[in-house]
């Protein structure tokens, strides 16, 4: 493949992939000692907004901190960050003393970390490959990171036999992998001139979403379409109340939208989207609409896993023509700042998003909260084509017209 060519890519890719791993067995190893410690659904839910809430307070900083400094060591620092929590709990495992306080003050600390992190992860990529190539590489890098997404999990679910001790030593050495890779990612940053932060300069790319119609439709229908779609909260209910599969049903429900974007982000990775990007956005929104009407009525357990993975395929192919439009639309001295507000919408969206579903399920059941929430999806797309015909206009992964710094 072309881009293994560019060894900074690869190293990047490592990183990113161990990265996400351990990011993913540490959450889930969290979750699980949480509820070790309280069994109460109550405090698993304000480890999730343990996490989100810091996310919403550091996010601007954390963009304008992308464009300052050098993101390749930005995002090696959050993970060293990480590292050291992960070391703290297991300290706190192994010593008996780990608590319901400190799991959340942790969980604290890796919600401050997290917009960090992906804002100069999202803004270095299109540092690393040719311009070309970063739709290609938007794939590869998305692949990767679900294989993380499905395959962290899952080691964690192994290890647990060992003990939650053994759990947190492994997310320790790939958080060490991580930052290894990172050391040998090398390219072009000419740091900025000094100037105070502000917020003026932190709202820049806010103001710089704001004026570029293809790139705000792109983000807020993306935010919207997992907002009202969303059915991951209601899972449980319906593995156990509708389809009657167990928990060993509920961990392949779980699996089959990533399972679905990741066969999607690699078919994109051999075959990138090149004409009527922006069209392919709106269809793959609809299709991910459909899905969840599908499996909101759907009583097979095999039509509703086929219904996921389809939801997660068409969900990656927005998620590839976003990430792609917002890096080629941005210029690299604000690239950083507009990843944040990128990043921030993606947390709205899944975090509210699962908030929705619990209070629709509340007043409609759980079938009436998925098929409403798949109806409105389809509702937004029909209406973003109204409103935002530059995107539904748009044909290649070319920047559309000159960018300024704002």
């Amino acid at each position: 493949m072309e881009l293994l060519q560019y060894r900074a890519f690869v190293r990047f890719w490592l990183a990113r992939v161990s990265g996400t791993g351990a990011a993913q067995m540490l959450m889930l190893a969290i979750g699980w000692q949480m509820y070790t410690l309280t069994a109460s659904a109550w405090d698993l839910g304000l480890v999730g907004l343990a996490q989100f809430a810091p996310a919403v307070a550091v996010s601007l900083l954390a963009g304008h901190a992308a464009d300052r400094f050098h993101r390749a060591r930005l995002v090696g620092v959050c993970f060293a960050v990480q590292a050291v929590v992960t070391l703290v709990l297991l300290a706190a495992t192994q010593g008996d003393w780990a608590s319901r306080g400190v799991l959340l003050g942790l969980s604290l600390v890796l919600g401050a970390v997290r917009p960090f992190q992906m804002s100069a992860q999202q803004a270095l990529l299109p540092a690393l490959v040719p311009m070309a190539l970063l739709p290609r590489a938007m794939a590869v890098g998305a692949a990767g990171t679900e294989a993380a997404v499905i395959g962290g999990p899952a080691l964690a679910g192994l290890l647990f036999v060992a003990g939650t001790s053994v759990v947190y030593a492994t997310c320790l050495a790939l958080f060490a992998l991580a930052g290894l890779a990172l050391l040998g990612v090398r390219y072009d940053h000419e740091p900025p001139p000094r100037e105070p932060v502000t917020l003026q300069s932190m709202l820049a790319g806010v103001r710089f979403i704001g004026r570029n119609r293809a790139l705000l439709g792109a983000v807020s229908l993306d935010l919207f379409a997992v907002l009202l779609g969303g059915a991951t909260a209601l899972l449980p209910i319906f593995a156990a109340e509708i389809l009657h599969v167990g928990a060993t049903g509920l961990g392949l429900l779980r699996s089959a939208p990533a399972v679905g974007a990741l066969l999607m982000a690699m078919a994109l990775a051999r075959w990138p989207l090149a004409r009527h990007v922006g069209r392919k956005m709106m269809v793959s929104v609809a299709i991910f609409g459909v899905c969840m009407v599908v499996f909101g009525l759907s009583r097979s357990f095999a039509l509703s896993l086929v219904a996921l993975a389809v939801s997660g395929a068409a969900d990656m192919v927005s998620v590839i023509v976003r990430q792609t439009l917002v890096q080629i639309e941005t210029p690299d001295g604000m690239r950083g700042r507009v990843s944040a507000v990128n990043t921030l919408f993606i947390g709205a969206s899944n975090q509210l998003g699962e908030f929705e579903s619990g209070a629709t399920a509340a007043l409609l059941g759980p079938v009436g909260s998925v098929v409403a929430g798949g109806i409105g999806t389809l509702l937004v797309a029909a209406l973003w084509l109204r409103l935002f015909t530059p995107l539904v206009r748009r044909d290649r992964f070319q920047r559309s017209t000159p960018a300024t710094q704002g």
